[in-house]
């Protein structure tokens, strides 16, 4: 069978965008300096073709690649175009794909898994579960991906790591496949490997690939079908890397013998700096290169093999491709991001079951440290200040060691999305539910798990639905730092720098409107009313309740004469030794009791709830947030 002849063109293509990196001011704003970075760039690629696109630093690569992505920032004039259609921004979503020259996979997943949970992320449900088993087996046999396909992605090498990351995109067997310098950081004999299999799949799949080159080398050129050179956003040359020694002799710059002809062109192509004269000769005769191009290239960049017949061997049985079935519904979308979160942690290698140490027996260990401090908590005068602090220690550990957990696991995630949503797979707010629904059981298996502990074995008041209480009002204080500190992972790459700026903000919450390190009803006003703000007056008050009101031990509680036991008078207190009467009376040491002015700080059923106002209050606000759009400026950071 004959296959169907794609064509991908770019006709008197000129693109106006910054010409300078700009001010962060200016990056705010959008008033950096412009000016014409492509100037009538006209190329085609036909289906079967591999091209290479060079050019010296400044000469426009990044910047064709932005425009044949649909990513360009600034003002194109010209055509884009796919099988005559223009190429517009949902049309390449759906055909091609575009793999930077950074990619982060997620850590914790096998090759395997990642390039199975890439495919249900991009292939429409509409194709079969065997369809696209058999299409990531495929992949992975022509990525040469099948001996380390159970191995973890951080023990990869450098060349498995980038076919990896190849393969992720080619799973959905897109029509263009567009990507930045493929063999960098790769040694020689990797970079031909690479080179290789690309050349293999054009051939193969009737497809076609356009990718930058830094250092091109000499044993690469057979895997070239077209090659262009820029310089200053101009076409020096464009077309078959056969003909192009050809068109170079012709114009009065035959290759020497012996030299790599990719690197010689490339230099002929490149603006000598070294002196102000080689400047100014090195500039004009690449101005004539580009204008003798202009008059005699056109046959040049004509040039095409004709479709070829398909063979038995090389017939693949996908007649269209699977981007012609569409893009995954949402709901497909996020029980794959679910599943992909949950196996980066419950696979058996070392990395997820690290991920899982943190996520699950981090805080239950800590807890189990902190019972050794307040083992037993005894019913004497001094433990009315024991239990505060022990209910201050717990809220402090859930809000550290949460923020602690958050910023070093969310961060392989957040990377990993801001890449996958810059090809438009899928939006913020589906990413956002995917980390809550992921998290949601996790911390809870963890908090409950450390609540109990404390709570047991450290002989707080017994009583199960106290200590039910106990522990889901902590789950609302993990909840609420976990998703703060995602929020602020949105504009912050550092985990340490977000994990630091998260404690600072939180524990200045702690100390104003706990009532654990200072009582609430002594604040000043301004402080007591900016309080109601903050979740952790609200846990602060149910749990210091929850333990306090009316605990049948603490009524009238003894205090140490020395070592002598001594018994306090019913309705009395004596200053330095017995100082609360019971539970009650401590409470209203530190909390507004049915205040005519300040009213109830300690309505029990109320507090409880508000604390989860504020947990669900965070989740939608991250929805909120990553629905919002991200200047492009803090999208660069996560994806360069």
């Amino acid at each position: 069978m004959i296959a169907s002849d794609h064509v991908f063109e770019l006709v008197d293509v000129t693109y106006t965008g910054h010409v300078e990196p700009g001010s962060f001011l200016q990056k705010l704003i959008g008033t950096q300096p412009t000016g014409i970075i492509l100037h009538n760039i006209t190329l085609e690629l036909h289906t079967g073709e591999l091209m290479a696109i060079l050019g010296s630093t400044g000469s426009g690569k990044r910047s064709l690649l932005d425009v044949i992505t649909c990513r360009a920032k600034g003002t194109t004039r010209g055509q884009v175009l796919l099988n005559d259609a223009p190429l517009r921004k949902e049309v390449f979503r759906e055909q091609c794909a575009y793999i930077p020259k950074r990619a982060d996979l997620l850590p914790g997943l096998t090759v395997k898994q990642t390039l199975e949970y890439s495919s249900q992320l991009t292939v429409s449900s509409k194709v079969s579960k065997s369809v696209r088993r058999n299409r990531v087996k495929e992949v992975m046999a022509d990525l040469a991906l099948n001996s380390v396909s159970n191995r973890e992605i951080s023990t990869l090498t450098s060349s498995e790591y980038k076919r990896t990351v190849i393969g992720v995109e080619l799973v959905r067997d897109p029509v263009l496949l567009v990507l930045e310098d493929p063999t960098q950081n790769q040694d020689p004999l990797n970079a031909y490997f690479i080179m290789s299999i690309l050349s293999n799949h054009v051939k193969k799949y009737h497809r076609m690939i356009i990718l930058t080159l830094e250092k091109p080398r000499s044993d690469i050129f057979p895997f070239l079908d077209r090659v262009t050179y820029l310089c200053f956003g101009e076409i020096v040359y464009t077309g078959s890397t056969r003909l192009m020694m050809e068109y170079f002799a012709n114009v009065g710059y035959p290759c020497p013998e012996l030299e790599n002809p990719l690197m010689y062109y490339l230099c002929l192509s490149t603006v000598d700096r070294q002196t102000r004269e080689r400047f100014i000769s090195s500039s004009c005769q690449i101005a004539s290169l580009v204008e003798k191009f202009k008059n005699e290239g056109a046959q040049f960049r004509k040039y095409a093999h004709p479709p070829t017949e398909m063979t038995d061997h090389t017939a693949t049985k996908y007649k269209l491709p699977l981007t012609a079935y569409g893009s995954p519904s949402s709901c497909q979308v996020l029980f794959a991001l679910i599943r992909r979160s949950y196996a980066s942690v419950l696979s058996c290698n070392s990395r997820s079951l690290r991920e899982a140490f943190v996520r699950l027996l981090i805080l239950p260990l800590f807890f189990s440290f902190l019972f050794l401090f307040y083992f037993p908590i005894d019913s004497y005068q001094h433990s009315f200040v024991t239990r505060n602090g022990l209910v201050f220690n717990c809220l402090t550990a859930v809000t550290f060691l949460s923020a602690a957990i958050t910023a070093v696991g969310y961060a392989p995630h957040r990377n990993r999305y801001y890449q996958e949503a810059r090809n438009d797979m899928y939006n913020g707010s589906l990413f956002i539910l995917s980390q809550i629904m992921y998290s949601f059981i996790l911390s809870g298996i963890s908090i409950w798990a450390s609540g109990s502990i404390i709570y047991f074995l450290a002989r707080m008041r017994q009583d199960l639905i106290r200590w039910s209480k106990f522990c889901t009002v902590l789950w609302t204080v993990y909840i609420f730092t976990e998703n703060f500190t995602m929020s602020l992972m949105v504009f912050i790459k550092n985990s340490y720098t977000s994990f630091v700026t998260s404690i600072y903000i939180l524990l200045l919450q702690i100390t104003l409107g706990s009532g654990t390190v200072r009582s609430l009803s002594s604040l000043p006003d301004m402080l007591y009313y900016l309080s109601y703000g903050i979740i952790y007056r609200y846990a602060g008050a149910f749990l210091n309740y929850n333990e306090f009101a009316d605990h049948p031990q603490l009524d009238h509680a003894p205090y140490f004469n020395g070592s002598d036991r001594v018994s306090c008078p019913n309705n009395n207190n004596i200053p330095g030794r017995c100082l609360y009467l019971n539970g009650t009376h401590y409470l209203s040491q530190r909390y507004h009791i049915n205040s005519s002015f300040y009213g109830n700080d300690l309505n029990f059923e109320l507090n409880f709830i508000i604390c989860f106002v504020f947990a669900c209050g965070m989740w939608i606000a991250n929805v909120v947030l990553y629905l919002l759009p991200v200047p492009l400026s803090i999208k660069e950071k996560f994806c360069n």
